[in-house]
């Protein structure tokens, strides 16, 4: 009986971690999220740069747990934003700036291309209600 209550109560505490762990962080009221330049619609060069911007929330790097601070990841001919309660992915689409970069040099292939960002917390996770910026499409030459 003893093993057993231990092994509920060690259960009880995994469950709790893993609720919080997945709890997304509150999206400051009036945070928003932008691309400075290029301009939606530009046409760039292959290696170009891109400006971040935000509004009303601060940047902090990744691991930092300053309340209403966030850092950006530049998502790249992405359809469906990353899952809620998850980290948002680092791959070729979904590029990390967790050094609270506000601008990053990036080079694409040659064709249309779309760009967006969204801001993560500390761990990486998207806040709640997500905080993106509105996606433009470029024009590689």
């Amino acid at each position: 009986m003893k093993t057993f209550m231990s092994r509920a109560a060690f259960a009880g505490l995994l469950l709790g971690a893993s609720m919080l762990a997945t709890a997304a962080t509150p999206a400051p009221k009036g945070a928003e999220v932008f691309i400075v330049s290029p301009e939606d619609g530009a046409t760039v060069s292959e290696t170009f740069t891109v400006k971040f911007g935000v509004k009303d929330i601060a940047l902090a790097p990744a691991g930092d747990m300053t309340k209403n601070t966030g850092h950006h990841h530049l998502l790249i001919d992405v359809d469906k934003l990353p899952a809620e309660g998850a980290p948002i992915p680092n791959d070729a689409n979904h590029m990390h700036f967790g050094k609270a970069q506000t601008q990053a040099e990036i080079k694409l292939a040659p064709g249309k291309h779309t760009l967006q960002l969204e801001l993560g917390d500390s761990g990486h996770m998207p806040f709640d209600p997500p905080l993106v910026s509105k996606k433009i499409t470029v024009t590689v030459k």
